[in-house]
């Protein structure tokens, strides 16, 4: 049997054609006509932009619910972007264990519920691009990872953190055979440099558009760097390791030549299918989909005034 490799997929089947050319048709494909209504939609993006007050949120106009829990990258339920909206509905997210391992002084098998008890929620607004192409706005709820690690008390030697999503064949599809999941390895591995993880951005989510997080979008609790693509917000996670040498991440492993361990959005660093350049806003007016006024890929994804520092004299073309 022939096994695709993550490299063996194009780019034109990783982002449907359709989603760039007619908004209906994609609202249509997602069975979203049934449930919301344009006026619907319209009314969660005005809830959220009246919520804008943090010191950390873009003022860009939010992405429409509807769009944002039903057009994910999340491989273990399938690689269509309607797949996680359709095949994550049974998952379980409660009860949830997390392990913290590796040079730490707090490592042990936690509820969820029990490690992050008594941190403070924010609502967070950013910007979040995709490799592919595609961004959206999105509002978080959540707490900074910071607080998580200093809970954890890292070792001085720690220098990275790695994390690890669940592993459940019977829960997840795209696990249960790697036609249904691109050639990625099982379980999700994903990781940041510790100063990465401590910056005052980087976001663990426990919800979205002020409702609990869906299944599709991460559930119980996921990894949100705004500054890098998205595929590097990883969700579901059940494993957390402090370690003192950079981690191999699935994306790296997959196809190394076009997922760095860094992947910070950068428009000068193309993918080798397809240009960085320019990016594509779920949401917009269908005609911008065509072609008509591209949305040029800011660096660091916009932030690059809060993150820009932590890799000063690097090459970010090699440290992609």
């Amino acid at each position: 049997m022939w096994i695709r490799r993550a490299s063996d997929i194009a780019s034109s089947e990783i982002t449907p054609e359709s989603v760039y050319r007619n908004r209906r048709e994609f609202l249509k494909a997602a069975g979203l006509l049934a449930s919301a209504s344009v006026a619907a939609l319209s009314g969660t993006t005005m809830l959220s932009k009246a919520s804008q007050s943090g010191p950390y949120d873009t003022t860009e106009t939010v992405t429409p619910y509807a769009y944002a829990t039903s057009y994910n990258n999340y491989y273990e339920f399938g690689t269509d972007k309607e797949d996680p909206a359709i095949y994550a509905v049974n998952f379980k997210p409660r009860p949830w264990k997390v392990s913290v391992e590796g040079l730490v002084k707090k490592p042990a098998v936690y509820d969820l519920d029990d490690l992050i008890k008594g941190f403070t929620l924010e609502d967070r607004i950013y910007r979040m691009r995709c490799v592919e192409g595609w961004s959206m706005v999105i509002p978080w709820h959540g707490f900074p990872l910071a607080a998580l690690i200093k809970r954890l008390e890292p070792a001085a030697s720690a220098q990275y953190v790695e994390f690890t999503t669940i592993h459940s064949p019977d829960q997840m599809r795209g696990q249960q055979s790697r036609l249904l999941s691109g050639g990625l390895e099982w379980p999700y591995v994903e990781g940041l440099r510790l100063d990465e993880s401590l910056n005052p951005l980087t976001l663990i989510a426990t919800g979205i558009y002020a409702k609990p997080l869906p299944n599709q979008n991460g559930a119980p609790w996921r990894l949100v760097a705004p500054w890098k693509y998205g595929f590097k917000g990883i969700k579901a996670i059940v494993r957390i390791r402090f370690v003192d040498k950079q981690p191999v991440t699935s994306w790296m492993k997959a196809w190394p030549k076009a997922y760095g361990f860094y992947s910070n959005v950068n428009p000068s660093v193309d993918h080798p299918n397809h240009s960085q350049a320019h990016e594509r806003r779920l949401g917009e007016p269908w005609s911008l989909f065509r072609g008509d006024a591209p949305r040029p890929t800011l660096m660091f994804n916009g932030y690059a005034d809060r993150v820009g520092a932590m890799y000063a004299g690097m090459d970010l073309r090699r440290n992609y």
